[in-house]
């Protein structure tokens, strides 16, 4: 049996099931949590994970670039297309 450090639930979770680092979430508040120490079982805040924000952020500038890319690309279409006729 562990305590959430923020809402100080008891949490029912078995020290032979995890290791330590392992990420499980409280059933109370649902506040993220890392097993900090297994022999006894101790919880602490999960870090904020900044590289799964920085590769979302990263993914939603390439969609931009190529939306531009996109775009003048058609643009070029449609300037080619002016100048043929």
């Amino acid at each position: 049996m562990a305590t959430c450090p923020e809402c100080d639930a008891e949490i029912e979770v078995d020290e032979f099931d995890v290791d330590k680092g392992d990420q499980l979430s409280c059933p109370e508040c649902g506040s993220n949590l890392e097993v900090t120490g297994v022999s006894p079982l101790e919880l602490d805040i999960a870090p904020e994970d900044d590289d799964e924000d920085e590769e979302a952020e990263d993914d939603v500038l390439k969609d931009d670039e190529d939306e531009v890319a996109d775009e003048e690309e058609t643009e070029e279409d449609e300037e080619e297309e002016g100048w043929e006729e």
